[in-house]
């Protein structure tokens, strides 16, 4: 009897244990779109046992016990728990409003964004699908706080200079870019395969120790989801492209009048007798612009299986210039992969490639330099043949004939990874990046003739071609463990090691006698073999580097938070001796919103404290410690004088890389129901051994000899200060209606602050005969302008008398309606002495602002980028008699009480033409951006044509620019000592495009 019960009780028991587990179905889908959600990870809390939704949301687990709660996890959504006492679920998803949970890209791992100890600027694929960048660098511009972002040229194809939180070396400040893993570039990809940029500003890019200096730029890239079927994009938009601004300059009629005057002044017989029938005459500015077009196509297919995802794209992207089209234009294609296959559940495989090619014609970079100062009063054909202007200015149009080049390129980049995960908590990555880029370039000069004696005459055809291979391939291993003790102390640890080795072989020749004087002709092997003119040259270059790295993360709660990291790095760049350093950083954050203080505020959804310090390196400087036979010698053989080679430069075995020191303090903060967001830091860098190249030693070292240079020594140290806030807010948030607003400001001080035995390093142009605009010297920012300070213009005589005596700056003849120079050093003399700061290439303050609405099927954004408190030097006038000349001197000094701006005009010698704040000047601006209208049609009316979403978009870049600076373009910089002088420079285009977005 007693066995029986037993038996019953058994069965009763197994029985109520099998009715309380039951099989749950369900689907999971986007709360606003309705739309099903594939690839949503579905867990049973406090266990490892879930699963995933299918292609169409769907869902099934069995054995679930009731009162177990589920927890749904989506990239971008807020995680979801549901409490399971039904066998069905209908499930909605939020998409996450504050991105608190979303997933930052740190350096050799990833962390929620409320988790992220350091200071970091994220711009997303929304923003990059908005502002439609053909280098998405270009979409750094103003979107993210801390970054500048300037054109180097507005020519197709330029180069784009990120400056992150200021200049702070007087060599490179260049950030490190990383994509995916390897060491890339941003103008090489696809800004359309795009999926998130991060930018690490502060102490945390430690990580990458001696390359992080300058911060870092990491890039992902697009993939597909699992368990989704294949979704095909096409994206395609047609620009036409027009200059923002033409300068105003002298007309024939009033070129004439202006000269006829300075002739007189200087009793000279007037060169015009017939001004009246010169009417306006040749716009040279008109005659080298022209309307060009843009246009890009993209194609994508996405999706993924149970083990397997995948991404796939090809685009096309041709520019034509906005200056001579036919001579100035930029196609690139890209071909994208990235494959990930699971190969077993501990064991992962990935594969990215991205081939690329890229071509691009341009012309010599004083086209719109001759065209500004080319005399109105000529003909479209005409050339000045009898040297009336000078021998230094010609024709444009006529050199624009003469002009042939082009550069091509192709290379493929990406990697190959594999991600093993051992145990729980533990991952391991072994990835091979490699970038292998071909380039080759051909320039011929025709023989070609515009007047006697002038500089850009040619007798001789000649053409230049080159031909290199660069190739980098990196290599690293780092192992991740996470595991939390005692429930509530979290842990991450991470360990690598990491080896790259960069490679450069490259062939220069030049060639003179090309058959037939024409490019058809021009190569190398054509030209004649006989002439002593002819060159050869070979380039190469083999630069290792050895690194590893450890970094510990720890919080408590999830709310005491705290990361230290180190990285030990060698390179071959330097002497044996000075080839090793470590780089280090710690960061701490509080999450203060957890604290039961403020737990339950109504006002104050999060807010966290973080700060940062650290040390990393900028390597910069190349085989300084070696000395190359590059100079120039004569030598005795046989009793005959034969020309050789000799040392060049003197080397220095104790050169090393920069180093800086970085502090960042910071604040998050989100507000009423996450409506307003804001994030602001304080940050200081110290910036140590700033390499100066020919620094000054003895001259008993024979540095003076031809083509020798005193050596590049570690001699100075600049610090930057300065502080970023951001802030967004959402006005409305609505089902049919939201409204969305973004600001964000930099501001930025540098400062030299020692430079080896008080020396100074020089920079820079400005015009002929001038000392060198630029400096870097203790107490000053990097590269700021030095010249003399004006003090109106002279009225009468007698003010001239009253006046310091200038004629130490060179002319001894000073008369009114010249410009009146400071005596700054007040020693009753006008000289080079009184030489002062009169302006700064680098702005003081970044700043951008960005409105994005939408209603029902419409959509709208704008972006607005300013950099204040930066100047510009204007260079692009010529100083000689007869060239034409800006319109302001319609407003010169003709007598007294005429003027006391604009100097007088006359063809005697003057001290007028000196670099000075007259030439300076205040290139503030604030730029419409961007600007679009878009229109989504309704998934219902596309459900018809087999169509998931069709968008139609206009938009319009670089809409309007407001500054007072008198030149095309304030945005054009580069550099940091000779930065900001703009001798002509290529502006950037406005854009006006139509676009088209299909998904299927």
């Amino acid at each position: 009897m007693r066995k029986q019960i037993t038996l019953l009780l058994l069965l009763f028991i197994g029985f109520c244990a099998s009715a309380q587990t039951i099989t749950v179905k369900g689907v999971v889908k986007d709360a606003k779109t309705g739309d099903p959600l594939p690839g949503v990870s579905i867990l049973i809390k406090g266990t490892t046992v879930g699963t995933e939704t299918d292609f169409d949301g769907l869902f099934s687990l069995a054995k679930v016990e009731k009162g177990a709660t589920f927890v749904f996890n989506y990239l971008g959504y807020a995680v979801k728990e549901v409490l399971v006492n039904q066998q069905t679920l209908n499930i909605s998803l939020e998409e996450s409003a504050e991105a608190l949970d979303e997933i930052v890209v740190v350096g050799y791992g990833k962390q929620k964004r409320k988790d992220v100890t350091g200071s970091v600027s994220i711009v997303g694929e929304k923003t990059l699908e908005a502002l439609k960048p053909i280098d998405a660098t270009s979409a750094l511009q103003g979107t993210t706080s801390g970054v500048a972002v300037n054109l180097s040229s507005g020519s197709p194809g330029a180069k784009v200079n990120i400056l992150i939180r200021g200049v702070s070396s007087n060599t490179n400040n260049q950030p490190l870019t990383i994509v995916d893993g390897y060491e890339g570039d941003l103008n090489s990809i696809n800004p359309n395969d795009i999926e998130s940029i991060t930018v690490l500003k502060d102490a945390q890019a430690a990580i990458y120790g001696i390359k992080g200096a300058n911060g870092v730029v990491l890039v992902t890239t697009k993939i597909g989801k699992k368990n989704k079927k294949a979704t095909v994009k096409y994206d395609t938009y047609a620009a036409f492209q027009q200059t923002t601004k033409k300068l105003d300059y002298l007309n024939a009629t009033e070129y004439a009048l202006v000269l006829n005057e300075a002739y007189a002044a200087s009793g000279q017989t007037l060169p015009f007798s017939n001004v009246g029938e010169l009417g306006k005459g040749t716009n040279w500015q008109d005659e080298l612009f022209n309307d060009a077009m843009l246009m890009n196509h993209n194609i994508s297919v996405s999706g993924g299986g149970e083990s397997f995802r995948y991404f796939v794209s090809a685009s096309r992207t041709e520019q034509d210039g906005i200056i001579a089209k036919d001579k100035s234009n930029f196609i690139r294609n890209n071909i994208k992969l990235n494959l990930g296959i699971d190969i077993s559940e501990k064991l992962n495989f990935s594969v990215i490639a991205n081939y690329y090619t890229s071509a691009s014609q341009g012309f010599d970079a004083s086209l719109l330099f001759n065209g500004l100062n080319y005399a109105p009063t000529f003909g479209v054909n005409e050339n000045d043949t009898n040297n009336f202007l000078g021998i230094e200015v010609v024709n444009p149009l006529s050199l624009l004939q003469n002009t042939f080049g082009e550069n091509n390129g192709n290379g493929i980049e990406g990697n190959f990874k594999l991600e093993y995960k051992p145990i729980e908590g533990l991952n391991i990555v072994s990835r091979v990046g490699y970038k292998i880029y071909n380039e080759k370039q051909r320039t011929f000069t025709p023989i070609q003739e515009y007047g006697s004696s002038k500089v850009y005459n040619k007798t001789q055809s000649s053409v230049y071609q080159f031909k290199a291979t660069s190739t980098r391939v990196n290599w690293e291993t780092f192992a991740t463990y996470q595991k939390t003790f005692l429930e509530n102390h979290n842990t991450t640890f991470t360990v690598g090691t990491s080896v790259q080795n960069d490679l450069f072989d490259g062939i220069y020749a030049t060639g003179f006698d090309v058959p037939n004087n024409s490019y058809e002709f021009a190569d190398i092997s054509l030209t004649n073999s006989q002439s002593e003119q002819r060159s050869l040259n070979t380039g190469n270059g083999d630069i290792r580097l050895t690194s590893f790295f450890g970094r510990a993360q720890y919080d408590y709660k999830g709310k005491y938070l705290f990361s230290g990291l180190v990285r030990r790095d060698g390179a071959s760049v330097f002497a044996e001796d000075q080839r090793v350093d470590n780089f280090w950083s710690v960061t701490t954050g509080w999450k203060i919103s957890d604290e039961n203080f403020l737990k339950d505020n109504k006002t104050i959804n999060f807010l966290k404290l973080r700060a940062s310090y650290g040390t990393l390196g900028n390597l910069v400087g190349d085989n300084l410690y070696r000395s190359l036979l590059n100079g120039e010698g004569e030598y005795v053989f046989d009793g005959s004088l034969v020309d050789g080679t000799a040392q060049g430069a003197l080397s220095n075995p104790s050169a090393t890389w920069e180093t800086a020191e970085k502090l960042d303090i910071g604040l998050d903060i989100n507000l009423f129901d996450d409506k307003l967001t804001i994030v602001a830091d304080y940050f200081e860098e110290t910036r140590k051994d700033l390499l100066i190249e020919n620094f000054p030693v003895s001259g008993l070292l024979g540095s003076a000899a031809p083509g020798g240079a005193n050596p590049t020594v570690n001699a100075g140290t600049s610090k930057n200060t300065g502080g970023e806030l951001a802030i967004n807010y959402s006005a409305i948030s609505k089902e049919d209606f939201s409204l969305n607003f973004g600001y964000n400001v930099t501001y930025v001080k540098n400062r030299v602050t020692n430079v080896l035995d008080d020396a100074f390093v020089e920079g820079g142009d400005f015009a002929i005969g001038n000392l060198a605009p630029s400096r870097m010297e203790v107490g000053q920012p990097i590269g700021y302008f030095l010249g003399l300070q004006t003090d109106g213009i002279f009225q009468t005589q007698a003010e001239v008398e009253a006046h310091p005596s200038q004629a130490g700056l060179g002319a001894t003849v000073t008369s009114p309606g010249d410009i009146r120079y400071k005596d700054t050093n007040e020693d009753g003399v006008i000289d080079f002495e009184d030489r002062v700061n009169i302006g700064n290439p680098q702005a003081d303050f970044y700043m951008g602002f960005n409105i994005s609405a939408k209603y029902k099927n419409w959509d709208f954004t704008s972006y607005l980028y300013a950099e204040l408190g930066k100047d510009m030097v204007r260079n692009f006038e010529r100083f000689l008699p007869n060239v034409n000349k800006p319109a302001y001197y319609l407003d010169r000094w003709t007598g007294a009480g005429t003027s006391n701006s604009v100097p007088r005009l006359t063809n005697d010698a003057t001290n007028n033409k000196l670099f000075s704040d007259f030439f300076v000047e205040d290139a503030s601006f604030l730029r419409m951006q961007n600007i679009q209208l878009g229109y989504t049609f309704s998934p219902n009316l596309l459900e018809k044509v087999g169509l998931s979403k069709l968008r139609l978009y206009t938009s319009i870049n670089n809409l309007f620019t407001l500054t007072d600076y008198t030149g095309y373009d304030p945005s054009i910089n580069d550099g940091a000592i000779g930065a900001g002088i703009d001798s002509g420079n290529y502006p950037s285009a406005r854009q006006f495009l139509l676009g088209l977005n299909v998904e299927f």
